[in-house]
């Protein structure tokens, strides 16, 4: 049962780019297994019919028995749907392709933006003590991303360092402004945050330059690398942190979460206009 009028629960950030393979994923599952390190306790919603950030962060098919489709579409008891990973403080909501058909099963229903908003506010979720809630949402602008924006204070959005990257933002952009007007008007961008970096390469400068000058501070300061390491340690279901913890990904991610945390207590919680 959600209760509307609690006082704020953890910090909700939705992490959403509508074009695939820009690291979305792979920066849920490291940026929650780095706050978690720093002793955060964190929720991971798996918003993504692929179910990569459960398969990432080591809950196989067999335990997804209860997954988001049922946060989003049934009663159930948290305790139930809720999973801990190995890793300490961080924990799960996974996903399996029924995920796919939510879509089509949320459009007969008539509060079909807001139930992720009202499932992650039941005044159960508050014995769990969460800090943080990061939504790895689908590679696209459907039902679920709107969901995941409607339910969370804030986006941060994962950009490749590569040509055109910047073009992509803009539909993102504008949805978030709709949210605004329509469902969330304290909605902000928690940053943008350059992926698969490469210094060698000229494109990777060009396209930091080009972020830097249109977004200006809106874009952190830590780039997560192009490394190899990163790349593995999904096959092995675990973050890179775990996987190999002095790698330059493990390190970058770390940064990533420690200004985070530096900019929740420095800025004010008020909108960014885009």
């Amino acid at each position: 049962m959600s209760d509307l009028s609690r006082p704020s629960g953890p910090k909700i950030i939705a992490i959403a780019n509508q074009k695939g393979g820009v690291g979305k994923t792979t920066t849920t599952i490291n940026l929650a297994a780095a706050l978690a390190e720093r002793g955060q306790r964190v929720l991971v919603i798996d918003l993504d019919p692929q179910g990569n950030a459960s398969t990432g962060l080591g809950i196989g098919l067999d335990s997804r028995e209860f997954t988001t489709y049922e946060l989003l579409l049934e009663d159930i008891d948290l305790n139930d749907v809720i999973l801990k990973t190995e890793t300490e403080n961080l924990y799960i909501v996974p996903a399996t392709v029924d995920l796919s058909s939510a879509d089509l099963d949320l459009l007969s229903n008539e509060k079909r933006s807001f139930l992720l908003h009202d499932a992650l506010r039941q005044t159960q979720m508050d014995s769990f003590g969460f800090n943080y809630i990061l939504i790895d949402c689908p590679p696209s602008l459907n039902l679920l991303t709107v969901n995941a924006m409607i339910g969370a204070h804030s986006v941060l959005v994962p950009l490749q360092s590569e040509f055109f990257a910047l073009e992509g933002l803009s539909q993102l952009m504008l949805t978030i402004r709709e949210v605004r007007q329509s469902g969330n008007k304290e909605l902000r961008i928690e940053g943008v945050v350059l992926t698969m970096y490469d210094r060698r390469n000229n494109l990777s400068q060009q396209v930091e330059q080009d972020a830097r000058d249109n977004l200006g501070d809106l874009v952190f300061k830590t780039m997560i690398p192009r490394n190899v390491r990163v790349s593995e340690a999904p096959s092995f279901a675990m973050p890179v942190l775990a996987y190999d913890t002095q790698s330059k990904g493990a390190k970058a991610y770390r940064e990533l979460a420690t200004e985070l945390l530096k900019n929740n207590e420095l800025t004010p919680q008020e909108v960014q206009h885009v």
